[in-house]
């Protein structure tokens, strides 16, 4: 807390307005958009590596949020004030950092991806940047961003290392599939045990249980993908535009619409993060590789 106080005699507006902008790329929104590029335009490879190192270390995350569930840093401390417009994107416990997370799944994996000297430069920036956003907002520690970070390179070192084995292997992809939705089940259990003996409220459940339906999509699609679709990337740059601008709407209207349709109830939470990621990964693949196989049927 003494760190915190001390980032808090040198906050400006100016300076809660950068920050605030710089968290913005380790929300969820914006890795799922580059992960939707990658996997439907640019790298399906690539893709892979950065969806499997994201879910499955933002599953291991949020499992160790409500193991350990240490409050807020203004909750912990009443006499500290985090910057107020960072507050409601603060969700579920302190401890660890998620954004941390999910801004280290995405630069590590953009960083291992890359010889570029100043590209590895930028993301070693950006991990960094995003860690002090989350203390200089006041709603994180230190503990809780050195922790996530440490966890997410880790994962994410051992993923891209493996890449090849696991990816390419076929005999590996229902083994690989099966694990990550038998991990997303069990903390699913977990969570609603633990909120079901009062152990945990509604609200710090809801992250995690938003995570265990977007990474069972994710198993499942990735399943399907591999064994029955094998869409192709390969397009001229005006058709990879409208492919991701087409795919990327539609995801964000089922993101926002199922709200309406579901209710927000904790069931509603993981059927919509499924039904949104099985979009991502299966179902949006597959209608624009058949409408190719019908365009090419009547060439």
């Amino acid at each position: 807390m003494n760190f915190l106080r001390i980032l808090e005699t040198y906050r400006l507006p100016s300076l809660d307005l950068l920050f605030q902008l710089v968290t913005l790329s380790a929300q969820e929104a914006f890795v799922i958009a580059i992960i939707c590029w990658l996997y439907w335009c640019q790298n399906k490879k690539l893709a892979y590596t950065l969806g499997f190192t994201y879910f499955s270390s933002g599953l291991l995350v949020q499992g160790l949020k409500i193991t350990f569930r240490i409050p807020r840093p203004w909750i912990i401390d009443p006499t500290f004030s985090p910057v107020q417009s960072a507050v409601p994107a603060a969700t579920g416990y302190s401890f660890p950092s998620g954004h941390t997370q999910s801004g280290t799944a995405l630069f590590s994996t953009l960083y291992f991806s890359s010889k570029k000297r100043l590209i590895r430069a930028f993301c070693i920036f950006f991990i960094i940047i995003i860690g002090f956003s989350r203390l200089y907002l006041g709603v994180h520690t230190p503990k809780d961003v050195l922790t996530s970070a440490a966890l997410t390179l880790i994962l994410s070192l051992f993923i891209w290392k493996k890449q090849d084995h696991l990816f390419n292997n076929p005999d590996l992809t229902l083994l690989l599939s099966v694990l990550m939705g038998l991990l997303c089940i069990i903390l699913l259990i977990y969570t609603c045990t633990l909120q079901l003996c009062g152990t945990i409220p509604a609200t710090e459940a809801e992250d995690c249980i938003k995570s265990c339906g977007a990474g069972l999509g994710f198993a499942i699609g990735h399943y399907l993908e591999k064994q029955l679709i094998h869409f192709k990337t390969g397009e001229t740059i005006p058709s990879k535009i409208l492919r991701f601008f087409i795919g990327i709407t539609v995801t964000l209207i089922l993101q926002q619409g199922l709200k309406y349709i579901m209710g927000t109830s904790e069931i509603a939470d993981f059927l919509r993060y499924f039904i949104v990621v099985i979009w991502v990964i299966a179902l949006y693949p597959f209608l624009f590789m058949k409408h190719g196989k019908t365009k090419e049927s009547h060439a």
